[in-house]
């Protein structure tokens, strides 16, 4: 009896030590951390807010022209997907690099960075001129739903440059330091947005009626803007990071292998990452237009649930390059458990959230009954999945790849993906035909399993990785 007293006591003691880990004394961190994630997290905030408005006005279209846009725009993901894995792995040197007061070696890292980008950006674009049908195709087999989606494709092409330049070099910004110049842009990209689309889906102020193609034209001028704003203000004004136009051309010597050592990984893994995630989409457009309705509705929810972790995330890798730029492992290692509290802490905030707005955020859309009900069922799924979602993304997408760890994340993102998510999501749907509930729960399941074996990886310590100088 005795014996059974201790093991409790050194379990209790245990958990205790691990919950302790999760909270820093450190006021200046946690200081650090919100001046960085609030500013990503309310540029997230506002671009979600853009793409809510997109699929609230389209809606009135009628659900054929939802699903149409919500699907081209799973192309356009793909896209997006590999000028994030090219930028967040430009941000894992930049941080580091910016932590050990080399510019030089920033420099260089930006110009592999916009070579890269824009090779990807003009294949996307000559695949979108050449077959957006057969694009549309791979998602759903609806005539109306693909000719709707072409549509929307053809007006988007110049978009794929627009969006990847700035994206990619708003990462960088952000790595030095540089968080209100994209926020501010996005404020502005918010109201032009919503403007152009409602002159031009709705054909107001003597602008011809455009419907889709007017969504995807304000989508455009928006992008415009962004890219005017922040490349203008990076090659420029900008006199922290020093890049310039001329740089581009610069030569890059032996940083080209670093580069790609470190950003391959994150650039493979978010690539298959996205195709995986398409391959949801995929199931998703193929188990009805009242189920790719519904998950367009609740796909706005979830992003507007997880700004702040968003925010977190970067902000991660950005407060663990500079530790580790410093040379300090167990500062970064100590860093690594006050995030994984702060994305514990935030996944239950935004779980909360959804159950909260799911009822006025269904109701805003002008969708079925049918819809609605799948909706209902898809958002119970959602509030579950994100407890564990804020969690993981923050290791992932934060600390362990800011540690350069991005070999093993390339892996365990895209086994836990292919090997669970996919495999189990297509048995619930199209053999045992579940309820959407557990169609879509099968569909995320990956995201339970990472927020496991992350926390195991932090433990190892294994996850910081030497990073060397140009």
């Amino acid at each position: 009896m005795r014996y059974g007293y201790l093991k409790t006591e050194v379990r209790d003691i245990k958990i205790k030590n691990i919950f302790s880990k999760l909270y820093i004394k450190d006021p200046a961190f946690y200081k650090m951390v919100a001046g960085i994630a609030i500013p990503i997290a309310l540029q997230s905030l506002i671009t979600t807010g853009v793409n809510m408005m997109d699929t609230v006005m389209i809606s009135t279209l009628g659900e054929t022209e939802l699903s149409a846009v919500s699907l081209a725009n799973q192309f356009i993901m793909i896209f997006q997907g590999c000028c994030m894995g090219i930028g967040m792995g430009a941000s894992v040197l930049v941080s580091r690099y910016y932590g050990m007061k080399e510019p030089i070696a920033i420099r260089k890292t930006m110009a592999i960075m916009i070579r890269l980008c824009t090779g990807i950006a003009a294949l996307f674009c000559l695949a979108t001129l050449l077959i957006p049908g057969a694009i549309m195709r791979i998602y759903t087999p609806d005539s109306k739903i693909i000719g709707q989606g072409v549509i929307y494709l053809e007006w988007s092409v110049i978009t794929y440059f627009l969006l990847g330049l700035s994206l990619t070099c708003t990462i960088v910004l952000r790595s030095a330091g540089k968080v209100k110049i994209p926020l501010y842009t996005s404020i502005g990209a918010f109201f032009i947005n919503v403007t152009a689309n409602y002159i031009f889906i709705f054909g107001k102020l003597g602008a011809p009626r455009m419907g889709v193609a007017g969504a995807a034209v304000g989508t455009l001028i928006a992008r415009g803007f962004e890219f005017t704003v922040i490349c203008g203000y990076l090659f420029f004004r900008d006199k922290v990071i020093g890049f310039r136009l001329r740089h581009i051309f610069m030569k890059t010597g032996a940083l080209w292998r670093e580069y790609m050592r470190i950003s391959l990984p994150v650039l493979v893994s978010d690539i298959i990452f996205t195709l995986g995630n398409n391959t949801v989409a995929m199931v998703i457009g193929r188990l009805g237009e009242n189920f790719v309705a519904a998950n367009a509705v609740t796909t706005m929810t979830q992003q507007l649930s997880s700004v702040v972790t968003q925010g977190m995330a970067q902000a991660a890798a950005i407060v663990t390059g500079y530790a580790l730029g410093e040379g300090s492992r167990e500062k970064a290692q100590k860093q690594g458990y006050a995030l994984l509290g702060l994305g514990i802490a935030f996944g239950a905030v935004a779980a909360f959230i959804i159950l909260v707005i799911s009822d006025p955020m269904i109701c805003a859309y002008h969708v079925s009954e049918n819809t609605a009900q799948i909706a209902r069922q898809l958002m119970a799924a959602i509030s579950i999945i994100v407890l564990f979602q804020a969690s993981n993304s923050i290791m992932t997408k934060g600390t362990l790849r800011g540690g350069g760890d991005t070999r093993m994340l390339m892996l365990t993102d895209n086994i836990f993906l292919w090997m669970l998510s996919i495999p189990l999501g297509m048995t619930a749907g199209f053999v045992l035909q579940l309820p959407p509930f557990w169609i879509y729960t099968f569909l995320k399941i990956d995201q339970i399993a990472k927020a496991v074996w992350c926390v195991l990886r932090l433990r190892s310590g294994k996850w910081i990785k030497k990073i060397s100088a140009a």
